[in-house]
């Protein structure tokens, strides 16, 4: 390699600056040979000059007017291709380009001024000065050239866009129970066909996304409409009743004929109770033990009192969790369970204390829990006891309607919905107006059937869950863990991991985030942008950069490990543009995991597909009447429960000691 020694420097200029002079001297020998009258007039000749001038003709030098100009300027050309200026980053092209036409132009146009009619001298002058005029501005566009910076780094690109893609997988890989979303990417300047193939489902879906970003639209009406087709059993959690209901309705009517056994559709809303079945979720036949009654009492109270959750261990969130265990486990014990529903146990905990601890003295697998709260009583703690059961009291009152008591105190149905003898397909609305009270008796309800779902020998099934935290699972991790063996898929669609946290803690939060297997994220900003980011890993990415001196520019070009998919970017996501990444199965191994793309939804075909839709079907007639009749029916019940027991236990003198008087 040739050293860029100070003497290699000045030799390459001496040569360049002896060029240049010899361009000039041929030039100055042009204008003596053609407009040599002029000279003569001024004296300006010799016979020594003639003599000289008379040899270089014999050269051929002269022998044409544009010979000798094209030879100096070829010698020009020459000295500046070697020439190196000062570097400007401000210069561009155009400047120098127009600098070099216009001085080639006056060069060679000079031509005319021999065809005017003037003056010798006139016409000397005229054409020497147009001529030196151009040759000067070839000149400064040449030096100007020399100056330009080459290799300017690309500043089309300057979000790195081109840099941050990497290859995603483009094949299209199905089985029994994949959901399949076809997408296109971007990979550096072209845009690709790919395919999100989430193959495995039973190791929960996890959807991300600011309201707006398309969780619904793109992802989770995908799910319900090609589960569906595939045969699953289902349970829709619908926020917006009846957005993904009406989705999951018209997807059953068509695809019926696909399943052995069809199975049967229920709805569970509150708002309209024509189109609602009813159910009890705390169905006597379902629970086989306290522990049952035990977590539906946790699940309800602490979807009434969402700060609860955090304080799980506490006296104060503990004691009404044992009262209100106490209460269901003494209907379900009572008459075989014949008034176990919510509407009656909310009935029955407003009761006076003297009837209400008779009553739960009565029944031998409850006394533990019901002990404390029978002595406060009778040894007038009364500002514990009021402060052990008055919280629960309170929350649960909030539930006392007459259209929640209507739906909650029929059968129309279990919630067994993967039974292999009755398959069944449940949507349960919400109202975010009302999302407090709702979502408690809703958590009730899933939180009963997650139990009866998770069980081994059962047909596939899918759960999904729009705006997940909305509701209270106290074994949300478990059912993810576990689930896979017993073919149950979760599809949990969450705005943000910060939502996930406030409403269930942290713990909780991180432990559900972390073992999902399947993560598509809209829009999401801060930190949940970070953590995905990191699961995404990084790619091998092109750095370049550059320095100028005065007299060259260097560039380096190095490659750099750096995020896939930066926080950034995942915050700026449009609409229907998603990130994720998917789980494999061992017998189906997927390479490229992670995905960036724009999932691609048939808008005229879906828009359509709506227009086309069938409301959901009125399933009985009722009135006002009938529901308010049924309201006042339980609180009957309840009184007419108190009223034989205290009978019964007055006049059985064997029993007459459990009476609480005060």
């Amino acid at each position: 390699m040739a050293m860029h020694t100070g003497e290699n420097e000045q030799a390459l200029r001496k040569i360049l600056d002896m060029t240049r002079l010899i361009s000039i001297t041929i030039l100055i020998i042009h204008f003596y040979f053609y407009c040599y009258s002029a000279f003569e007039i001024w004296g300006w000749q010799s016979t020594f000059s003639d003599r000289i001038l008379s040899n270089i003709y014999k050269t051929g030098l002269l022998s044409n007017f544009h010979k000798s100009k094209l030879i100096a300027l070829g010698f020009l050309g020459i000295s500046l291709l070697g020439a190196k200026g000062k570097k400007d980053e401000k210069l561009n092209d155009r400047t120098a380009f127009a600098y070099l036409m216009t001085g080639l132009l006056i060069y060679f146009i000079s031509y005319l001024c021999m065809k005017l009619n003037t003056p010798i001298i006139t016409t000397a002058i005229l054409y020497m000065a147009l001529t030196g005029i151009g040759f000067l501005l070839v000149l400064t566009g040449g030096s100007l050239l020399s100056r330009i910076i080459r290799n300017k780094i690309n500043n089309k690109d300057i979000f790195n866009k081109e840099n941050e893609t990497f290859p995603q997988e483009e094949r299209l890989l199905e089985n029994e129970y994949s959901i399949n979303l076809p997408a296109q990417y971007q990979l550096k300047d072209r845009q690709r066909k790919s395919w999100v193939n989430i193959i495995n489902p039973f190791r929960a879906i996890m959807v991300l996304g600011t309201p707006g970003s398309g969780k619904s639209y793109f992802v989770i009406r995908h799910v319900i409409t090609q589960h569906i087709r595939k045969g699953f059993t289902m349970f829709v959690y619908d926020f917006k009743f009846d957005d993904l209901s009406k989705i999951a309705y018209n997807t059953w009517l068509k695809n019926q004929h696909r399943y052995t056994k069809p199975p049967a559709f229920y709805v569970i809303n509150f708002d309209d109770l024509t189109r609602s079945h009813r159910c009890n979720p705390l169905e006597p036949s379902a629970m086989t033990d306290i522990t049952d009654a035990a977590e539906s009492a946790r699940t309800i109270l602490m979807g009434l009192n969402r700060e609860w959750i955090k304080r799980q261990g506490d006296f104060f969130v503990e004691s009404p969790i044992n009262f209100l265990t106490a209460i269901i486990w003494y209907l379900k014990k009572y008459k075989d369970g014949e008034f176990c529903t919510l509407p009656h146990v909310i009935e029955l905990m407003q009761v006076d204390y003297d009837s209400l601890f008779t009553l739960l003295r009565t029944e031998k697998e409850i006394e533990v829990l019901i002990n404390p709260f029978v002595n406060a009583y009778l040894n007038d703690v009364m500002e514990q006891l009021e402060g052990q059961i008055a919280s629960a009291k309170v929350a649960m009152a909030r539930l006392s309607s007459p259209q929640l008591y209507y739906v909650l105190s029929g059968n129309d149905f279990n919630l067994d919905i993967n039974n292999p003898d009755d398959p069944k397909i449940v949507c349960m609305g919400n109202n975010p107006q009302k999302i407090q009270i709702y979502g408690a008796v809703l958590s009730l309800y899933v939180n009963r059937l997650i139990k009866l779902v998770n069980k081994k020998g059962k047909l596939k099934s899918s759960l999904i869950f729009d705006e997940f935290p909305t509701i209270y699972l106290n074994n949300m991790d478990s059912l993810i863990a576990t689930a896979r063996s017993n073919k149950v898929s979760t599809c949990l669609g969450i705005q943000d991991f910060s939502q996930l946290r406030k409403d269930y803690g942290r713990e909780q939060a991180d432990v559900i985030m972390n073992i999902t297997g399947n993560i598509v994220s809209g829009q999401v900003t801060g930190d949940t942008a970070k953590q995905l980011s990191e699961r995404f890993g990084k790619i091998m990415q092109d750095r370049e950069s550059y320095s100028i001196n005065s007299g060259d520019t260097s560039i380096s070009r190095s490659k750099q490990l750096e995020a896939a998919i930066p926080p950034s970017k995942i915050s700026g996501l449009s609409s229907g543009e998603f990130v994720g990444m998917v789980a494999d199965n061992p017998d189906c191994k997927i390479d490229l995991k992670a995905f960036h793309c724009e999932i691609i939804n048939d808008h005229d075909s879906l828009k359509r597909e709506e227009q086309n839709y069938q409301d959901i079907e009125v399933i009985r007639k009722l009135d006002s009447g009938m529901v308010q009749r049924n309201y006042f029916q339980i609180k009957q019940d309840i009184q007419d429960i108190i009223q034989s027991e205290m009978e019964r236990l007055l006049n059985d003198p064997g029993l007459s000691h459990l009476v609480v008087r005060k």
